[in-house]
């Protein structure tokens, strides 16, 4: 139920952030539209709401935010670079990556950041062995330590701060 009225308020918070500045209509229609999302989602996406109790692990979630956007920047303009390059300079392939993470919201947010970064998709989570597949847009490396390093280790330190 917490992880529910958690969801509502985020969602709301959310809502009230897009729909800026808020009139009757919009306050409204917001309330259902976050009371539907928290009632279907709930219990997915907050199973694990005191995990930000400790301010250490909030320091880390909010030192991941720079870090996250600035790989973005620098991974846009490199695929900014290959696009327009007339040899288009690129190497695709699936590196396999290792990493230490183990839990399942630790392991999601690390696939996810490594998808949302321009170059690169996270294809399959083998969480039992601990392994990524992921698609790069330029293999600089064939072997699951170089590429681990290259790809993953940026975000694997600050998410084994906030989920581990």
């Amino acid at each position: 139920m917490r992880s529910r009225i958690a969801s509502f308020i985020l969602t709301y918070v959310v809502w009230l952030l897009l729909s800026w500045p808020p009139d009757w209509q919009h306050l409204v229609i917001g309330v259902f539209v976050s009371a539907f999302v928290a009632l279907l989602t709930g219990d997915l996406f907050l199973a694990r709401l005191g995990l930000l109790a400790d301010p250490r692990r909030l320091v880390w979630a909010l030192y991941f935010i720079p870090v996250f956007i600035w790989e973005c920047i620098k991974a846009n303009l490199d695929v900014a670079y290959r696009i327009l390059h007339p040899g288009l300079p690129i190497h695709p392939g699936i590196v396999k990556v290792k990493t230490s993470l183990k839990s399942e919201i630790a392991l999601t947010c690390l696939a996810n950041s490594v998808t949302l970064t321009p170059g690169t998709m996270t294809v399959d989570i083998d969480s039992e062995n601990g392994f990524l597949y992921i698609h790069w847009i330029n293999v600089g490396a064939t072997d699951v330590e170089t590429a681990s390093k290259i790809i993953i280790s940026r975000f694997e330190r600050i998410l084994k701060g906030v989920f581990e």
